[in-house]
């Protein structure tokens, strides 16, 4: 016997953080949740699962485009013609979505109750399947502790949208334990609801699938769903099958032994040529470079996010590969700041870099910083406003972390200026 197990498949639920770049592949990025989901269709026809299992989060809200439902019902279409029965649970996002309050289900597609738990029993397999869907949104009880006894004799198979034991990553929806999931007598736990791929061999397997395609940066590395596999000896094997079509990635570059602002550009652009090399798979990446180190060059680099991106950019272009895209710049290096260095000159940028780090405990100077900075504060536009760091820290009155930051830029740039 053989089935796929998927969840979070958030139907044309949009991916974030690179639609407002002009040289964004924007139909790859409308269409990324439906093309995921398709892939896993074509793959559960080739592969001749005997059913699929969604557990929970087929769509994504109170989404009232029911050209989004319309499409579920085509692939469910091509199930059908395959023989291929689907098994389909309500999650919190179902909860809320007009599709599922309106639209009628294909006959290949059997739906778990959201009254009390269902159990469908396939026979000819020897399999059961036991679930609840969610009926509100913000379902907070244990719905796991009411699902029946297993069925004597049969495979059972646990389908629950749950947080389990209270994720900190995730609402806690349905909360339960994975020891109270071990005890049930269960072979397969079929998860949702928790987007990160994980699983537990005890008593039973218990397994989250993870989300069919990453929609951000917060959601790195391969996405998809898990092939179960249970042989006659009563073995059962979970692979993890791929199909996502644009990956999320974190570069990280260590920018320590760079001097200058150059020198930190043309360092990024060798990390991302690496990255092309090491990472195997032809997928697309939206990549997020985030800069570390303590390093000269953190003064050049302090507040040039913008510019930094142009660079980045150029490189990219330069490698002349499709398969690369840039989400974001993030700065994270840190100043080599050397006070005793500096008083030693005893010269003007000695008496500066005192000043500066007096003027951290000056309530008078930060009360007049603070009044000459509101006003740019007020007019800043919104994606200045979540470049720079400090802008909520000036509202506030908090001033000494952007004194802290700017002491050692402001004495790098004067220092190459001498």
């Amino acid at each position: 016997m053989k089935f796929i197990h998927t969840a979070d498949i958030h139907l044309d639920s949009p991916l974030t953080g690179l639609s407002a770049y002009a040289d964004a592949p924007v139909e790859m990025l409308r269409t990324a949740t439906r093309d995921a989901f398709s892939n896993l269709i074509g793959l559960a026809i080739d592969e001749e699962v005997d059913f699929m299992v969604i557990a929970g989060d087929l769509y994504d809200g109170n989404w009232k485009d029911h050209n989004t439902g319309l499409y579920f019902a085509k692939e469910m279409g091509r199930m059908k013609k395959a023989g291929i029965p689907v098994y389909l649970l309500y999650g919190n996002h179902d909860a809320q979505s007009e599709m599922t309050k309106k639209l009628l289900l294909p006959d290949n597609v059997y739906l778990f109750d959201s009254r009390s738990p269902t159990t469908f029993r396939l026979n000819h397999l020897g399999v059961a399947l036991h679930g609840r869907s969610f009926k509100d949104a913000a379902t907070v009880e244990n719905l796991a502790a009411a699902y029946p006894d297993p069925v004597p004799g049969m495979v059972n198979i646990g389908v629950l949208h749950t947080a389990l034991e209270g994720n900190a990553a995730h609402a806690n929806y349905a909360p339960c334990s994975l020891a109270e999931l071990h005890a049930k007598g269960y072979q397969y736990w079929a998860l949702g609801h928790v987007h990160e791929y994980q699983m537990w061999r005890g008593d039973s397997v218990v397994v989250f699938p993870g989300n069919l395609q990453g929609r951000h940066i917060r959601e790195t590395g391969p996405r998809g769903a898990v092939l179960v596999t249970y042989n006659a000896a009563g073995e059962m094997e979970v692979e993890r099958i791929y199909v996502d079509v644009l990956r999320w990635h974190r570069l990280e570059v260590d920018v320590s032994a760079c001097r200058s602002f150059v020198e930190a550009a043309r360092t990024i652009g060798a990390a991302l040529e690496r990255l092309l090399v090491t990472e195997k798979t032809t997928i697309p990446l939206a990549v997020r470079v985030v800069v570390n180190g303590k390093t000269p060059a953190h003064g050049e680099l302090f507040g040039m996010e913008a510019q930094l991106r142009l660079e980045v950019l150029a490189s990219i272009a330069a490698l002349g590969n499709e398969r690369l895209w840039l989400e974001k710049v993030r700065l994270h290096t840190t100043p080599v700041e050397d006070g005793q260095a500096l008083r030693l000159r005893a010269d003007a940028l000695a008496d500066l870099y005192e000043l500066l780090q007096g003027a951290e405990n000056d309530l008078d100077f930060t009360e007049s910083l603070r009044n000459e900075l509101a006003g740019l504060v007020g007019k800043a536009p919104p994606e200045l406003k979540s470049q720079v760091a400090f802008f909520d820290d000036i509202k506030d009155g908090n001033l000494t972390e952007l004194l802290r930051a700017i002491r050692p830029s402001l004495i790098a740039h004067l220092a190459k200026a001498e």
